[in-house]
């Protein structure tokens, strides 16, 4: 078929196409809230080993590398989704309650399981600090994810920095630390390691509902404007990986990047409010009115 101009016009797809289009990412945000579910099933099994401090750390290891495996799931159905031209308020609703079950719900289950079991407590007034600071967790991560669509629904603007913590960080910061410690050598280490937990996730929850804007690498990585800087990152980023699996721990270098992230949104925010560095800085996110959700559809 030809335009007025005699150029061929390219006949848009039709509704059958279109549905089975939508299906290629709708079905990697099932397996995105699948592998949520999967480690949720994994960490309850921790109950039956309360007296094997081993068993349980390989327990909690399987299920935070569910998590981040899921992560994988979270940022390829939103890049099938603009690249087939398949978005939808659909793809949007389905990618959050995902996100929800992945992001939200295992990680917070993970860590009060994970308190619960290491320091044996049978006495419900012991636990329900935990539950109460994990609780928090979960609810800034809704909070969050309701915001963004609310967001993706009315406005259609795309940044380069978000707006509070993304949830896939904050779930990423905890699931690190969690399979670093399980892996060290020697059994005590997640034991000093759990203490915290409960702690940092309520952290990471006010960070996700905060003003603190964090960079998106992964859009910095993905530009072409930045190829050549962005070939040296990568490649620097895998050699150090490399060195430090050889020489202490495959998860050490994990755990220090994803971390250092989330300190380094704050260190910059505050570097940023007290006049210690500009808003040009190559490193500090400038505030913006409008957050997105790392890995999530864009209509």
């Amino acid at each position: 078929m030809n335009n007025e101009n005699g150029q061929e016009r390219v006949a848009p797809p039709s509704r059958k196409v279109e549905r089975w289009l939508q299906f290629v990412p709708n079905s990697l945000t099932l397996c995105n809230s699948l592998c949520g579910y999967a480690a949720i099933l994994v960490t309850l099994q921790a109950y039956k080993h309360v007296d094997d401090q081993h068993v349980m750390a390989t327990i909690f290891a399987w299920s935070a590398g569910l998590i981040l495996f899921a992560m994988v799931f979270d940022m390829f159905d939103g890049f099938t989704a603009r690249l087939l031209h398949a978005s939808s308020l659909h793809g949007i609703q389905m990618d959050s309650l995902a996100d929800m079950t992945t992001f939200g719900v295992a990680p917070a289950t993970l860590v009060a399981v994970m308190a619960h079991n290491m320091r044996h407590i049978e006495r419900a007034g012991e636990f329900i600090p935990i539950c109460v600071l994990c609780g928090i967790y979960l609810g800034c991560a809704a909070l969050r994810l309701a915001t963004y669509n609310v967001h993706a629904m009315f406005e259609k603007k795309s940044s380069d920095v978000f707006t509070g913590l993304p949830s896939p960080g904050a779930a990423a910061a905890l699931c690190t630390i969690i399979l670093f410690a399980a892996t060290e050598k020697g059994s005590n280490t997640l034991r000093e390691y759990f203490r915290y937990l409960p702690i940092y996730a309520t952290i990471l929850g006010f960070l996700m509902v905060s003003q603190v804007p964090y960079l998106h690498f992964g859009k910095y990585l993905a530009s072409a404007r930045y190829h050549k800087e962005r070939l040296l990152i990568i490649g620097l980023l895998l050699l150090a990986w490399l060195v430090s699996s050889f020489l202490v721990n495959p998860f050490l270098f994990p755990f220090l990047l994803v971390n250092i992230y989330v300190v380094w949104g704050l260190i910059a925010y505050f570097a940023l409010k007290m006049g210690f560095v500009k808003r040009s800085h190559p490193l500090v996110a400038e505030p913006e009115e409008d957050p997105n959700e790392d890995g999530e559809r864009k209509s």
